[in-house]
Parts: structure tokens; C-alpha cells; sequence
């Protein structure tokens, strides 16, 4: 499975600049790669694991702005389109990278 998360966050005072930082840094230390600006991908084993992570983007996220999390399976996520560009082949972004504790 795939968890997406999709943000728009205010950049126009320094407590929001701080905001958007401090909830980009967790989507890093949670695992998340950047897509593209302000969308990240990660991969997840399953529901359980969606559901635990749901609740620490909802614990993490700032009060203003607009945050909206997607799960999707990796059939589904394999079929994206480039329309314009192309992958970033540089990314590893499969199972290789997960760690089972």
C-alpha cells in the first residue's frame, strides 16, 4: 500500500514558515519521499499501519492550512501517467527500502 499526502500550508508570517517546516521535517523523519512540491509518498505494509500513521499526520499537523492523506494500493500507484516529465529514476522507491522490525 501507498500513503499520500497532499499540503497547502500559509508561508506568510514566520510562525507559519515554522509550522510548515516543523510538519515537512516529520513527514521526513516518518519515511515520506517528495513526489513533487508539497506532495509525499510512502510505502506502507497495511491498513493497521495506515490507520497508526493517519493518527500521527493528524497529531503533526498544523491548525491552518489544508493536509489530506490518500491510501492507495501499489497496483494503483504503478499506474500513474506522466503527462509532462518523467520519473525520477534516482528515487529507490520500492520494497528494498522497508525495514520489518
Amino acid at each position: 500500500m501507498r500513503a499520500i499526502v497532499f499540503f497547502d500550508l500559509p508561508n506568510v508570517y514566520s510562525k507559519d514558515k515554522r509550522n510548515y517546516l516543523l510538519f515537512r521535517r516529520f513527514l521526513l523523519q516518518e519515511g515520506f519521499i517528495m513526489l513533487q512540491e508539497s506532495v509525499y509518498s510512502k510505502i506502507i505494509l497495511n491498513s493497521q499501519q495506515a490507520k497508526l500513521l493517519q493518527q500521527r499526520v493528524r497529531k503533526a499537523a498544523p491548525k491552518k492550512g489544508l493536509i489530506q492523506l490518500l491510501i492507495i494500493t501499489e497496483r494503483q500507484y504503478a499506474s500513474i501517467e506522466y503527462i509532462v516529465g518523467e520519473s525520477n529514476t534516482k528515487i529507490i522507491d520500492n520494497e528494498d527500502r522497508l525495514i520489518v522490525l
